[in-house]
């Protein structure tokens, strides 16, 4: 149960602004957020966002019982408790799918054949959104090792609510269209009466992963031990260039020199030719 100031009540759904919404909502409260999105997370809201923060947001203020937006960030502000957390939530976007930028598990599974001697893979997937790419990961891996590969996957978000899901490990059938008939098989169950039509990863492949919140641009990673392999995709679109370096050094510092980098079709790291090399499309090697 969600505990709110005294005082607080929610405001009827019927009661709007006179621009015709239901909330009071102004460049400031607009200025507001980005500010706090970016001081949390490093995420950059540029100036076209007003539409989406305020509809997104909007929901937290009928759960917290605010009014207006000025007086929910300023309550916010004042507090370090759980809805933090939710605010990240809702303002965190999470497109996702198996296998997506196929080529990227193309170079994976090349990488891993070409070493199939290697004592223990240690990967990090740092933006797990729902589970579709971890998934797709350790489906590329025991493909490429086989079923007793010595493969260990992190798989991080800053999204609480995407991590449920993707610990769940439940689909909708419909959404594994890039999943071979082979792999449907070999790593999910399927859904019989009131399940009809949906599939849950199998325990062997959930097993392989850990799945935890890790906070991009905060100092307080807890891994102890280097990656053989990053995937940090259509993350960095949303840090300003300043943030992007920042996250870079540190990826670069949990990474084992000679390990890849795979990051999203939109992002490039040219500048950062110190620390990670362009091996491929939008796969670097790390220095």
């Amino acid at each position: 149960m969600s505990v709110f100031p005294s005082g607080q009540f929610q405001q009827d759904p019927g009661l709007t602004d006179v621009q015709g919404r239901e909330f009071d909502w102004s460049d400031a409260d607009f200025s507001r957020v980005q500010t706090l999105i970016y001081q949390r997370a490093g995420i950059s809201l540029h100036d076209g966002k007003h539409a989406m923060v305020y509809s997104r947001l909007s929901r937290r203020l009928r759960e917290t019982g605010y009014q207006s937006f000025k007086a929910y960030l300023s309550w916010l502000e004042t507090q370090d408790g759980p809805e933090w957390q939710e605010f990240i939530n809702a303002l965190t976007t999470n497109l996702t799918s198996f296998f997506r930028e196929q080529h990227h598990f193309q170079v994976l599974s090349e990488h891993l054949k070409l070493h199939k001697a290697h004592a223990h893979w240690r990967v990090w997937c740092s933006a797990a959104s729902t589970g579709e790419e971890p998934y797709s990961i350790l489906m590329t891996a025991v493909d490429a090792l086989g079923t007793n590969a010595p493969f260990k996957l992190m798989a991080s978000d800053i999204d609480s609510k995407v991590l449920a899901t993707a610990g769940q490990g439940v689909y909708r059938l419909e959404n594994l269209k890039n999943v071979s008939e082979t792999q449907l098989q070999k790593y999910f169950l399927k859904g019989k009466a009131t399940n009809s039509g949906m599939v849950r990863v199998k325990p062997e492949l959930q097993r392989m992963v850990e799945f935890i919140i890790v906070n991009l641009v905060r100092d307080d990673w807890p891994f102890r031990e280097p990656f053989d392999v990053v995937f940090c995709r259509n993350v960095m679109i949303y840090f300003d260039a300043p943030t992007q370096r920042k996250v870079l050094e540190r990826i670069h510092r949990v990474m084992v020199p000679g390990g890849l980098l795979f990051v999203g079709h939109a992002e490039n790291f040219s500048e950062s030719r110190d620390l990670f090399v362009l091996k491929g499309k939008t796969v670097y090697e790390r220095r």
